[in-house]
This record gives structure tokens, C-alpha cells and sequence, in this order.
């Protein structure tokens, strides 16, 4: 299996075009070592077949991910791609804008819950106005947890696991979220066994979901924010972590906490906002992942299990 992460930062990028905080800023100037980032979404293939590729969560950032990727532009047709599928894991504008992006292609197959199609065919009527271009198939994911594979990935199989996290601010379920309106993936290769648990939106942890990311041999998860108080802190907004559905990485019970239980497990975040202090590849924070064996993900980077 091929995992290849399209963008690994949270909505808005990194740097971000309106913020000045100091990693965006220093990134700007030259003064910080980092690397830029656009917003995040990842690709899998098998690979015995590596025309195929399902795409996870389609980013407004997509276009330029795919046209730095030449393994997702296959010349077997005059017109062509190599995304089979998208998959989406809740109903978010940063996981989800990119849809209007692939309008020139194929008749998209889109996999998402009943929840998460719910706001995209009525408050952020996406598929809707799809429906005028290229088209939408949609299947839904249903949660118990549910496996299902895709037709042209048979190696692959996907099995989605409801996790806590919150609809977004358009939804008319924000204040009142459904089991269906944030999931993870285990993506599994039935030749070779191995696994991916990828979760970019992760609110808490429980002992079930420990249990999921136990199991598997690598870990892409939610690296959005370093403490709950983040935002506030760098004088660029007055919600916290939690308020926003994202777990911090630090504190008690922050997802480090959890990170650090699981030796055995390679682990990588994902999502990063542009706030959070481990894109500074000098920082304390990034050191302490360093020392903690946890990787930060970067566009571009692969991934083989």
C-alpha cells in the first residue's frame, strides 16, 4: 500500500494568507525553519495497480497537490485521472471544497455518511451543484463500524470508525452532532496485512478508539493544536482546541499522552494549523516529538505499508 500525503495543514494552509502570527510570519521572512504547507487530504493506492488511487477528504488546495504529483495524472485517455474515488471523513470546508475542483472529470464516486451528505446537499449544497458538471455517485459509509471496499482498489479494504469530533459552523448540527458527522479510517492491504489509521479530525480518545490505533501499523493523525488555548494565545482568535473539535497535543490527557502508549505503532500528525509551534523544526515542541519517536507530516511525503 502507497500513502501519499497531498497537504498536511489545517484549514487555511500554512503560511496562511491573512494571519501574521509568528510561524507564518517567520516563514514569509525566511527567519523560521519550515515548510510550507497546503491543507490536508492524503492519496492510497495498492500497489499492484498504481493508476488507481482513492483520494481521502478533497482540500480547496487540491489542484495544485495533484499537479505535483504526476502518479495521480495516468496518460491512458486524452482526458484522465488516477482518482478512482473520494472518500470523505466529515462534511468540513477544508476537507471538502476540492470537490468543485475535479468538476471537469468523471462522474465522481463520493463515499461519505448520511450525515455528512446531509450537509452537502443542503446547507453547503456541494453535490448538488455537482450534479450540473461532472456528476455524483454516492455511497454511504454506514457506522457499526462499517468495511467496505472500492471496485477499482479490491486489495484495499476501508473500515470507518465514528470518532468525536463537531459538524462544521454551516452545519445545523454543530451544536448537536450525530454519530455519523466525524469518522476515522483503518485502511488495511489484504496482501500484506498492514494497516493505516488515519484520523485528521480527532476530538478525544477513548479505550475503544485506543484499541483501533493499537491494531494498526501506522498512525496519521490530528496534530492541530499544540495546547487548548493555542488561538487565543497567539492573539488570532478566542476559541479553544476542544471548542473547535480538536484534541491538543499536550496537557493532560492531550493526544501525546495517549501517542507516547503506543511504542510499537509508527505515528505521524497530520492537520497542522498554522499556530501550532511544532512547525518550527527548532522548536521545544518539535524536539519533544523528536525524543517521542512521533513524526510531523509534510505535503508530498510517502508513505509504504
Amino acid at each position: 500500500m502507497r500513502v501519499l500525503v497531498l497537504g498536511s495543514a489545517a484549514g487555511g494552509g500554512f503560511p496562511q494568507w491573512n494571519c501574521n502570527c509568528r510561524n507564518c510570519r517567520g516563514v514569509r521572512e525566511g527567519s523560521l525553519r519550515a515548510s510550507p504547507r497546503t491543507q490536508s487530504s492524503i492519496a492510497v493506492s495498492a500497489e499492484a495497480d498504481p493508476t488507481a488511487w482513492v483520494i481521502i477528504n478533497a482540500s480547496p488546495d487540491i489542484l495544485a497537490q495533484l499537479r505535483g504529483l504526476p502518479e495521480l495524472q495516468p496518460g491512458r485517455r486524452p482526458r484522465d485521472s488516477g482518482i478512482s474515488a473520494v472518500i470523505l471523513v466529515n462534511s468540513q470546508l477544508d476537507h471538502t471544497l476540492g470537490l468543485a475542483m475535479l468538476r471537469e472529470g468523471d462522474r465522481l464516486q463520493v463515499y461519505c455518511t448520511a450525515s455528512v451528505r446531509a450537509d452537502l446537499t443542503t446547507a453547503s449544497p456541494l453535490l448538488r451543484v455537482l450534479e450540473n458538471y461532472c456528476g455524483v455517485d454516492w455511497h454511504e459509509i454506514e457506522l457499526t463500524p462499517c468495511t467496505f471496499q472500492l471496485p477499482a482498489l479490491p486489495r484495499l479494504e476501508f473500515t470507518a470508525i465514528a470518532v468525536a469530533g463537531k459538524a462544521p459552523p454551516y452545519s445545523p448540527y454543530r451544536q448537536a452532532s450525530s454519530q455519523g458527522d466525524n469518522i476515522a479510517l483503518r485502511v488495511s492491504d489484504r496482501l500484506t496485512g498492514r494497516s493505516l489509521f488515519y484520523a485528521p479530525s480527532l476530538a478525544a480518545v477513548d479505550t475503544a478508539l485506543l484499541e483501533w490505533m493499537k491494531s494498526a501499523d501506522c498512525l496519521l493523525v490530528d496534530g492541530t493544536f499544540w495546547s487548548d488555548d493555542e488561538m487565543i494565545r497567539s492573539g488570532v482568535g478566542l476559541k479553544r482546541a476542544r471548542d473547535m473539535g480538536h484534541l491538543p497535543l499536550s496537557g493532560e490527557r492531550g493526544l501525546l499522552s495517549y501517542l507516547r502508549a503506543l511504542p510499537k505503532v509508527r505515528k505521524i500528525l497530520t492537520h497542522i494549523n498554522n499556530t501550532n509551534p511544532i512547525l518550527d523544526e527548532d522548536s521545544a515542541e518539535r524536539r519533544e516529538l523528536e525524543q517521542a519517536g512521533i513524526e510531523v507530516a509534510h505535503d508530498r511525503m510517502e508513505i509504504r505499508l
